[in-house]
């Protein structure tokens, strides 16, 4: 696939210590980061300052002391709340030659278990947190046992910075660790040097229009996700820029705060995924946008999987009338394993929607139809890479495809991570493939797209496909059309996946949270049931095994906010949905065993036999009974591809979904 050319090569340093040291030296009162917060709910925003002088003053005291307390190429681990300690914190540890650990304070619910492992398998010593978390992640470090120095990067004065020489730091040295954000139950760290990071920051500029005129980042993204630590730390630090940052919890409480700092920056580039821009487009307004003028905006990126050519109209029609430009939207895809840029849509370029035949595309080829067809799909055109190559490659071949064919995407180019930490057969398979009559190392992304007149598109995750009947299915087409189906089940909030029968054969589940504001007698189990199994049906020519529909907060997520499809299915599985209240028809057999990827990683395929209850919502009498599989491989097309060597569960694209966190919910909060 063709790359959109990068400018000539940067005479500025490569390293982001060394780059920072820059800008401190040559614009010292310029203003580096600005940190918004929202303390009320009516506040217009508490704004706080770094200019690049302080921000390399701040940065050599911490790097001074964490020099102090740890050895060259140890892991210093983030667990600092969003704000300017997260990103001095961040650039310490680079600066001191240390390897960096992003991760997110132990409140965040629902991801001390996460946040346990990932710290027990980088094994770091010394935690950077700041003195209003110090006594939160004291308490967690103990109840976990984990022995390392903890430091409040808040707490360090400026006087260590004294006289303190940073050590040369080598380019393709490992910078950080960037944990993906997938369910399994150790987590996978890929190694990102600092080559990779500047490599990719500048890719990123490049293709979001940086090198035409001057911008500013605004962001509201976890800094611990990939997407947020690039755009909003990274990126900013390579060229000089503006950065402007507010808490993911200030977004969900009150969205329109997030476009109004997009008003207040001209040139703002900013990423979300679909569900910020659905709501937004729902929650905000005319009260609230009253005054708000976006035609300045240069670029708003969604690396949602996939991106939905809709949620862009969308938010459009919502805000055109505030100037929002037309070409502002930018579909984008990324992976951790690749920093995070790989692909986008250029600023200005109107959103390329493709309307292709479901069917066709199951089958593994793009066939265009009308856009009204009722068997059409609609994707979104990523555009092309910047800096890096891109094929579509058979796995199981690993021959590279032509144009309208679906198979895995393939990336090569100076981003790609050095491999996973600790975890040399892993890194083999998926950052070292071959790809037939092309030179070099490939990374396997697992992810399934093709190329349609010189774009990108991405069809799904190899690894999520469900398989029934011999025909493929992307799970998140099942998911649009069975949360259309009804007005009760909560948008985005659902799971689709594929189970074993007790019959040999694979059926289809989908879980699905109902909204919160919903009353009982309007979320009935068995006509949500009947109305999601008449869609699906209708539409995609598929026989739902169960349906589950489950309490709001039940479906697990990742700690960037996304839906787990693989952890849903193992705790379907294992029977921990609550069972429909008395009088609802059906039972689905569960059965007990291995979990997770253990299970689906055995070489053989038979079932387990000791059942256990689960009920389903409105299942029918004689429903068939699921058994676990113990091999995820169904013979034939896309899904006879070895799905075993792509990274880690991990869905496509580069900005995730806000954390999943309590917020005050005062004027309404996220649906």
């Amino acid at each position: 696939m063709p790359a959109h050319p990068l400018t000539d090569a940067d005479p500025l340093p490569s390293t982001l210590p060394a780059l920072l040291e820059h800008w401190a030296a040559a614009t010292p009162a310029r203003r580096a980061f600005t940190f918004v917060d929202h303390p009320t709910y009516d506040s217009r925003g508490v704004h706080r300052t770094l200019t690049w002088r302080r921000l390399d003053l701040r940065t050599r005291a911490v790097a001074a002391r964490i020099a102090r307390s740890t050895a060259p190429g140890d892991r210093v681990a983030l667990l600092c709340p969003q704000g300017p300690d997260f990103v001095i914190g961040f650039l310490a540890a680079l600066a001191a030659g240390r390897v960096a650990v992003p991760m997110f304070t132990p409140d965040l619910p629902g991801h001390g278990d996460r946040l346990a492992a990932v710290l027990g398998d980088a094994r770091p010593s010394a935690v950077l947190t700041t003195r209003d978390s110090l006594d939160t992640v004291r308490t967690f470090l103990d109840d976990q046992q984990i022995l390392t120095t903890l430091l409040a990067t808040d707490l360090v004065p400026d006087s260590e910075a004294e006289g303190w020489q940073p050590p040369e730091v080598a380019e393709r040295s490992t910078a950080y660790l960037q944990y993906t954000s997938g369910s399994t139950r150790v987590p996978a760290g890929v190694e990102i040097s600092h080559a990779n990071v500047v490599a990719n920051a500048r890719q990123a500029l490049t293709a979001y229009g940086a090198d035409e005129h001057p911008v500013t980042t605004v962001g509201w993204l976890p800094l611990y996700h990939d997407m947020g630590l690039v755009l909003s730390v990274a990126a900013p630090v390579v060229r000089g820029l503006l950065s402007v940052l507010m808490d993911p919890a200030d977004f969900l409480q009150r969205p329109a705060r997030w476009l109004r700092l997009l008003a207040d920056h001209p040139g703002a580039i900013s990423a979300a995924p679909n569900f910020a821009y659905d709501y937004c487009a729902s929650a905000i307004g005319e009260e609230e946008k009253a005054g708000l003028r976006l035609d300045r905006v240069t670029a708003l990126i969604n690396g949602s999987e996939p991106v939905r050519p809709a949620t862009a109209e969308r938010f459009h029609a919502a805000f055109a009338a505030q100037g929002l430009p037309a070409g502002a939207h930018c579909p984008s895809y990324g992976l951790a394993e690749a920093t995070v840029f790989v692909c986008a849509a250029r600023p200005g370029d109107p959103v390329r929607s493709f309307a292709l035949d479901r069917e066709a595309l199951a089958a593994g080829k793009a066939l265009p139809v009308p856009p009204g067809n009722p068997g059409a799909v609609h994707l979104a055109g990523c555009g092309a890479p910047a800096g890096q190559r891109v094929r579509i490659a058979d796995p199981a071949t690993r021959t590279a495809l032509g144009e309208g064919e679906v198979g895995e995407i393939w990336v090569q180019g100076p981003n790609i991570g050095r491999g996973y930490w600790n975890r040399d057969p892993q890194t083999r398979r998926v950052f070292h493939a071959a790809l037939h009559g092309a030179s070099g190392n490939w990374l396997r992304t697992g992810d399934l797209g093709m190329t349609l007149d010189g774009q990108l598109l991405v069809t799904g995750r190899l690894k999520d496909l469900v398989i029934v009947d011999g025909r493929n299915h992307y799970p998140q087409d099942l998911e649009a059309t069975a949360q259309a189906a009804h007005p009760a089940i909560r948008r985005d909030r659902l799971a689709a996946f594929a189970v074993l029968l007790a019959d040999g054969t694979e059926g289809a589940v989908v879980v699905a949270e109902h909204g919160r504001a919903v009353a009982a007698p309007d979320r009935d189990p068995a006509e949500v049931s009947r109305a999601v199994r008449a869609a699906l049906s209708a539409r995609h020519g598929l026989r739902l095994a169960d349906l589950a529909l489950v309490p709001p907060g039940t479906i697990p997520r990742t700690s960037s906010g996304k839906v787990s499809r693989s952890l849903t299915r193992t705790r379907y599985l294992d029977g921990e949905y609550a069972a429909p209240e008395p009088g609802e028809a059906g039972t689905v057999t569960r059965t007990p065993g291995p979990s997770g990827e253990q299970a689906l990683s055995r070489s053989s395929r038979h079932t387990v036999t000791a059942p256990g209850p689960h009920a389903s919502a409105g299942a029918t009498p004689g429903a068939p009974t699921i058994t676990r599989p113990m091999s995820g491989a169904v013979p034939g097309g896309i899904a006879a591809w070895p799905a075993s060597d792509a990274p880690e569960d991990r869905g496509p694209g580069g900005a995730p979904g806000a954390p999943h966190r309590s917020v005050p919910a005062a004027g309404g909060g996220a649906p």
